[in-house]
């Protein structure tokens, strides 16, 4: 048999450990400085590129895409090329896939702080950067595929099944969910409003989270914790199961997100179903990945590297025992919209993802610059403090969840709310906020080690060369299965029937769930009296999605007691006909705002933005004092209703013609509305004097149609408001 001789291409390898290694710190870091923010919200005062509401995309961004995302590439990039016995079909496609990620994150860590975002939970990119990330993904696919088409190995390892379900639903996923229609370089609308939206984006979000931060780290589980242990895998048929019962079932569970909310019944029964069947091949998986391990316990106590999947994989279970108790309606009544939906997914992203990604370099570097660890002391310490910091994080925020829940929920004897003061919840909670900033800290330190031990290492080492294999070339045999052949087998040496098949497979759900709430209208009724914004609400819209806004507060009531108590009539479908994007929101860190129109009076709004404290003791929202001073951009508002008619809103071309007008007459009336404090009033007109031919007048600035925008929202429907105190916000 010809034994061919060939190079892997280590040098993409290092590109991209070096870069998960600087993202996972920027990443990390910017998550601190978030953390800091619920203790001292005014940390950053007067700096809008760094308030909490522009960086907290960015710090999901940098961990998941920057430092997960290049995690992925660097061991997808390793061990594929050992897996098919081949070099990357092409070493312009690795080098574009590294430098167009690159220049991807850099634009989001550019724009995101710049307040250029759509608010959809992990999309939050505009549309240029979008298209952009569609590009590389492709390039990525496309060498993944060629390399497996070229490969030496006959039958595709088990791992490699996992990366061509995560390059497939991705692309899926991405595409769909970023329909959006521009209106200028850096703004843009979702093609989908309200219901039909928050579905996509959590269809989206959920399988994100399956997709991208699960199945390629359980394609890296599969070809590392072996490796790492020198054993095979425990079970080849339980990974067969694995895999196509985990990306199946995965797609459907996304409306698990959206329990209680304007969503159809159906759709949120088929979320919860699915879910609850997910942690039957999770399990599975994680069940796999351990029970590698037998026999090699004695290595793990003393090889860092198989303590850190060690308790990766741990982590794995436990998030995903966890995810589908949270989808079941009555453990999600409590939990949703609490911290303790942060102690879930942190779970995950610290322990499974972070904690593999961390034995995966541990491993990969000593190997690729042919020396040994420079300390495997400093290691194990890198292992017991990020351990630390992982249980110090997530408990505190465990038990702030569940204070929360408690607390918004329980009534007095005569049927009143315990806790009406929404601030009273936050001020309960802020020491377990102080404990999680401690766990965050030992968790970035722990990062810091790695970094240093790594830098060292290399430094040791020798220069990263191309490595020389060697292996048969792969010899024909027939398409069809051949005699004592399984079904599976056979597969396995078809990479574009499988990469077909797993398509067919997680294209079922999303197409079962979304079709019928997009195609059908009916499914989600209108109300006659709910109308578009006014175009000044319109740009108030924007602001609050630039800010930020809707990574602390919800706008869905629930049809429970205590939210129709607390904050009005639970939300209906129809309210969000004409929202692109939905903000129904994901975390309560402040009240819902979806009944806020009409409780409180201008002035109260206008010193709330300037500075919360004064009209809410207590509260960890920061000051927003750039909008009473920044001019509100009226030059794109036209273009906007356009957009938005083109979407479905019923906007007239008289509507459009007369939105200066409209505009100024709604701004007029706010200014007026503002000056019946005489505080204002003073204040203002000294400002007049100072500012001379330079001043903007109060109506042309971006508080007024901020403003605007909030009096506005929940005021579509008449329902009869509870009164709150103003300290609630």
């Amino acid at each position: 048999m010809e034994m061919q001789q060939f190079y892997y291409d280590n040098k993409i390898v290092k590109k991209f450990l070096y870069a998960t290694m600087l993202w996972g710190v920027v990443g990390m870091l910017v998550g601190l400085i978030l953390a800091f923010m619920f203790l001292f919200p005014n940390m950053t005062d007067g700096i809008s590129w760094l308030s909490f509401g522009r960086l907290r995309p960015l710090h999901t961004n940098a961990v998941i895409f920057a430092f997960v995302g290049n995690a992925i590439f660097a061991g997808v990039y390793y061990s594929s090329q050992r897996l098919l016995k081949a070099r990357m079909f092409s070493d312009l496609l690795s080098n574009i896939n590294f430098w167009g990620w690159q220049l991807i994150i850099v634009g989001a860590a550019i724009t995101l702080p710049l307040g250029f975002s759509t608010s959809k939970e992990y999309a939050e990119l505009e549309w240029p950067i979008d298209i952009a990330i569609a590009l590389i993904w492709v390039a990525f696919g496309v060498n993944l595929i060629g390399t497996m088409l070229k490969r030496r190995q006959r039958h595709l390892y088990v791992a490699i099944w996992f990366y061509i379900a995560t390059f497939v639903t991705v692309a899926v996923l991405h595409i769909f969910n970023s329909l959006e229609l521009p209106v200028s370089a850096f703004k843009s609308y979702s093609v989908y409003a309200g219901v039909q939206d928050a579905l996509v984006q959590w269809w989206y979000g959920h399988n994100a989270v399956a997709f991208f931060l699960t199945t390629p780290f359980l394609g890296l589980m599969y070809y590392f914790v072996p490796k790492a242990a020198n054993r095979p895998v425990y079970s080849y048929r339980l990974s067969i199961i694995h895999f196509w019962s985990l990306i199946f079932i995965y797609i459907w569970a996304g409306p698990h997100h959206l329990l209680y909310t304007a969503l159809p019944e159906w759709a949120q029964s088929l979320g919860t179903t699915f879910s609850v069947m997910l942690l039957m091949p999770s399990w599975g998986g994680m069940i796999n990945g351990l029970l590698t391990l037998r026999g090699a316990w004695d290595k793990v106590r003393v090889d860092p590297v198989l303590k850190f999947m060690v308790v990766a994989i741990t982590g794995y279970g436990m998030a995903t025992f966890e995810g589908p108790m949270l989808s079941l309606k009555n453990v999600n009544a409590i939990a949703h919209f609490t911290d303790w939906i942060i102690a879930h997914v942190h779970v995950g992203a610290l322990a499974w993802n972070g904690f593999l990604t961390f034995g995966m370099i541990y491993y990969l570097v000593p190997k690729l610059f042919k020396t040994k660890l420079h300390s495997v002391g400093l290691a194990n310490l890198h292992f017991w403090i990020g351990t630390l910091g992982i249980i110090m994080y997530a408990l505190p925020m465990y038990v702030a969840g569940f204070t929360q829940a408690s607390m918004w929920k329980q009534f007095n004897p005569d049927g009143t709310l315990v806790y009406g003061n929404f601030l009273e919840t936050v001020s309960e909670i802020i020491p377990m906020y102080w404990m999680r900033a401690i766990g965050g800290t030992l968790y970035l330190t722990g990062m810091l080690i790695l970094v240093y031990n790594i830098v060292v290492t290399i430094a040791k080492g020798s220069k990263v060369e191309d490595e020389l294999a060697e292996a048969a070339a792969l010899q024909r045999v027939s398409k069809k299965r051949v005699a004592g052949e399984g079904w599976h087998t056979w597969l396995e040496r078809k990479p574009i029937r499988l990469t077909i098949y797993a398509t067919i497979a997680i294209l079922i759900g999303g197409i079962i769930q979304i079709v019928p709430t997009i195609m059908v209208k009916s499914n989600v009724p209108t109300i006659s009296s709910v109308e578009p914004y006014t175009p000044l609400e319109l740009e108030g819209r924007d602001i609050y999605i630039r800010e930020g806004c809707v990574g602390c507060h919800s706008q869905m009531v629930r049809p429970f007691r205590s939210e129709v108590e607390r904050y009005g009539e639970y939300s209906k479908a129809g309210e969000f006909v004409y929202d692109h994007p939905f903000l129904w929101g994901s975390k309560r860190t402040g009240p819902d705002l979806h009944r806020l129109g009409g409780k409180y009076n201008d002035n109260w709004h206008f010193n709330h933005m300037y500075d919360p404290q004064s009209t809410s003791s207590g509260s960890i929202m920061p000051a927003y004092k750039w909008l009473i001073d920044n001019e509100l951009d009226k030059s794109q508002t036209e273009a906007k209703m356009r957009a938005m008619v083109s979407l479905g809103v019923p906007y007239t071309d008289e509507d459009i013609a007369n939105a200066q007008a409209q505009m100024t007459e709604q701004g007029t009336q706010i200014e007026k509305n503002l000056y019946s404090d005489p505080d204002f009033a003073s204040a203002y007109e000294a400002s007049k004097k100072n500012a001379g031919a330079d001043f903007v007048e109060m109506k042309n600035r971006e508080i007024v149609a901020l403003i605007a925008y909030l009096q506005r929202l929940g005021t579509d429907i008449k329902v009869e408001q509870t009164e709150e105190t103003t300290a609630q916000n």
